[in-house]
Parts: structure tokens; sequence; C-alpha cells
């Protein structure tokens, strides 16, 4: 029975989304269990699979305490019976989680007397920083709620298929960098759309902004470099046994050439991974290419 089963596993730091996703995939038909101790995984695996289960989520974090160093070798482990198996790491910039706690005015698991809410964030970030390569990592700062949602249901989405994924994300550069992304390119020298009083208020996913910028030779030339500089190291990240690569695209306020380039590129390489495309500074209304 257990190889029949589609397990997603969510860590991350407090305060960066966990139960927003936890419940999201309930919400999608999950069977969801939150705060359990990593040494209890494979048995908790092992018995709803006799059960018949077979869309399970677990939070795993640092409220179950110094069981979360255990948590490599039992993702080791499960994937070594090459279960169907998704982890997820959830990050938020140390601003951003303090902001959040301000708001909901919840305690952190890591505060004490002797210590502050920053210190609290940053031992919590040392001591998670070794699941951050095992998986996908998703920084939610500048995601809404509803951002995240849409982003989680994708994500399980793609339950029982192989291979690497390749998210292509736009941002503005205004706003920060993702902390997700692993090759990061800057379009922010190609032609502004932004300055075309017409063009201001629409988006790279617009077929007047397409026009603008594809009639741009740099445009072009610098589409094709990135596309070509991906194309051949793609190979290289799956050789490495990458499960997820992010890709992000920045233009100064992620709205019209980053997201053009992003959705080219996600068109480009539908045929040669999973390709997910986000767009971090518009609706969440995101496109995905299979």
């Amino acid at each position: 029975m257990l190889a029949s089963m589609h397990i997603v596993i969510i860590s991350g730091l407090s305060g960066s989304g966990k139960s927003i996703a936890l419940n999201m995939l309930e919400d999608t038909a999950y069977f969801c269990v939150d705060n359990l101790p990593s040494q209890l995984l494979q048995q908790l695996v092992d018995h709803l699979g006799q059960q018949g289960y077979t869309k399970v989520a677990v939070a795993i974090d640092i409220r179950g305490g110094e069981s979360i160093e255990m948590l490599p070798q039992q993702l080791a482990a499960l994937r070594a019976n090459e279960l169907d198996l998704q982890f997820l790491f959830l990050d938020a910039k140390t601003e951003t989680l303090l902001k959040r706690y301000s708001e909901t005015r919840r305690r952190h698991p890591l505060a004490s007397d002797q210590n502050t809410l920053s210190e609290a964030i940053g031992e919590e970030r040392l001591r998670l920083s070794g699941l951050v390569e095992l998986g996908h990592h998703i920084d939610t700062s500048d995601l809404k709620p509803n951002a995240l949602r849409e982003w989680i249901r994708r994500f399980a989405s793609n339950e029982g298929e192989q291979g690497l994924t390749l998210l292509f994300e736009s941002f503005g550069f205004k706003h920060g960098v993702p902390l997700d992304a692993e090759l990061v390119f800057d379009v922010r020298c190609l032609p502004n759309p932004h300055y075309d009083l017409n063009l201001r208020p629409l988006t790279g996913c617009d077929r007047p902004v397409v026009a603008f910028l594809e009639a741009e030779p740099e445009v072009v030339r610098m589409r094709d470099d990135i596309a070509r500089f991906i194309g051949n190291w793609l190979p290289s990240y799956v050789r490495d046994h990458r499960n997820y690569l992010t890709v992000g695209i920045g233009c100064t306020g992620g709205q019209h050439r980053s997201v053009y380039i992003a959705e080219w590129l996600g068109r480009e390489f539908f045929n040669q991974a999973r390709v997910l495309v986000r767009h971090r500074e518009l609706p969440p209304s995101p496109t995905e290419h299979r």
C-alpha cells in the first residue's frame, strides 16, 4: 500500500505559513498531522498505509524539540523505500516574521525570558539551516495567504510525477530578492514598458507588452541567453538529484519585463521538465506549464 501513497512533509520557520499550507492540503483531501516528532514519521506512514490512506501531509518543525535533528535521516529512509515523497521548507525574512508575530501576538516556540523574539527567530533559523536543501524552498515573505494557498495547491498537484520541477519566479528588486531562488537573473537593464503610459497598467502577460518587448533586440538576446544558460546546466542539476530548481527573474517592480521573460521561459522548457511559473508581485493567478 505504501507504493501508492503520496506524502508531503512540511517544515520551516515558525510564522512562515506552515499552518496555511497544511490547511490547504487538508482541503484537497490529504490526511494531515501537525507537530509530529520526526522519529515517529516512519511509524505513522506504515500505519496509515495499512489503513489505506493514499494522500498524507505531515508538519514537522522546531516545536518537536531535538527530534527535528533526526528529520534528514527519516526523509532519507523514506526515500530509500522509493516512496512518492515531497519535502517543502517554508521560509521568510526576519523582519517579516517579526511583523507577523507582532500582528498575531503569538509566542514563538523558542521564546523565553532570556532572549528577544529576534534572537529566538535567529536561533530557529540556525537550527533548521540543514533542512533548507532537502526539498523545495519557498520564501513566503511577500506572499499573501491566498497566493500561498494557490501555490501549495499547485505544488501538491505534482503528486506522482518524477523528476525535476523547474520554477520560474518573476519578482521586483525593489521588494527584495526571493530567498528561495537558486539562480537569479537581473533584467533591469532592458527597455522598460513602464515609461509608456499605455503599457504602464498592463503586465508582461498582456499582448501589447509582449509585442513591445519582443520588438527590442536586447530583450530577445537576454531572453535567449538565459534560456541557453539554463539549458546547458539543467542536466547537471538533474544528475545532482535535485527535485526542484527555482530561477528568479527580477526587474524593478516585477510587473513587465521579469513577468514576460518568466512566462517565455516556462513555455520554452515545458517539454524538458515539470515547469511552474509564479509572479511574486502580481495577484495570485499564476500560470502553470506541464
